[in-house]
């Protein structure tokens, strides 16, 4: 695109580059504030690998990042066993660890200052994302500025009930991603959710698509990318991370 336009300049017949963007080079990481497994008495919380495998190829990237959870504060973790080894060794580090603990509320955050939103998924996000106002309004802000909105797995349960300026759901009509029902069943929690996230989504106009149960899937539709599981949280945020240099190019 530069070369293009550097010789449209010199033959005299300018260079639009409209759909260029100036990148702050910032992602806002929402991560849920709820640990309880609806009425069980279990514990559940953000799955850690959905934060640290985007953070790593962020971080990587020379993003910055800022994490904010509904209540703010220290996030609860879950599928802390059988972690990886990035996992682990980003869990030694004092400045991610930092972050985890300290969370800003969603209302300490201005969202111009972001490229992105990416919403880290884990079944707690189902009982703290969805009706949350504040975050809904987040959202809505970074897209119609021309930002990018993320999440995997159980984090689209954050756009569910999120309007644009215009009143329509952001997800209508567009491609995205989610934990499955299938999934759901097979980790026997349907019962458990507060309502099944597939059929939500659809309810709201969008097309779901997805994989087989536990197997990768990212969708990139209008400036919405959603990944389907743990094992697409890498993917989301590197789809996240190229589509945003596009745009900048």
């Amino acid at each position: 695109m530069k070369l293009i336009c550097l010789v449209l300049l010199f033959l005299g017949l300018g260079c639009s580059q409209k759909n260029k963007v100036s990148l702050n080079k910032k992602i806002l990481f929402v991560v849920t504030s709820h640990s309880k497994l609806g009425d069980t008495k279990k514990k559940t919380g953000a799955y850690i690998s959905e934060i640290t495998h985007p953070y790593l190829v962020f971080k990587n990237a020379e993003y910055d990042i800022d994490f904010i959870s509904p209540r703010g504060g220290s996030v609860p973790l879950d599928g802390m066993k059988n972690i990886d080894e990035a996992t682990k060794e980003l869990l030694k580090d004092t400045e991610f660890m930092n972050l985890l603990k300290n969370t800003k509320k969603p209302s300490a955050i201005r969202t111009a200052d972001y490229d992105a939103v990416y919403f880290a998924g884990g079944h707690g996000t189902m009982f703290d994302f969805p009706d949350n106002e504040k975050l809904q309004s987040i959202t809505a802000e970074v897209y119609e500025a021309g930002g990018l909105v993320s999440g995997v797995c159980h984090g689209p349960a954050s756009l569910v009930n999120v309007k644009l300026s215009d009143g329509s759901y952001l997800i209508s009509g567009k491609k995205v991603s989610a934990f499955t029902d299938e999934e759901e069943e097979a980790v026997k929690l349907t019962k458990v959710v507060p309502f099944s996230l597939e059929s939500k989504i659809k309810s709201r106009g969008a097309y779901f698509e997805k994989a087989d149960k536990f197997k990768e899937k990212v969708v990139n539709d209008q400036r919405l990318i959603t990944g389907q599981n743990p094992a697409s949280a890498r993917a989301v945020a590197k789809e996240v991370l190229q589509t945003l240099e596009k745009r900048s190019m």
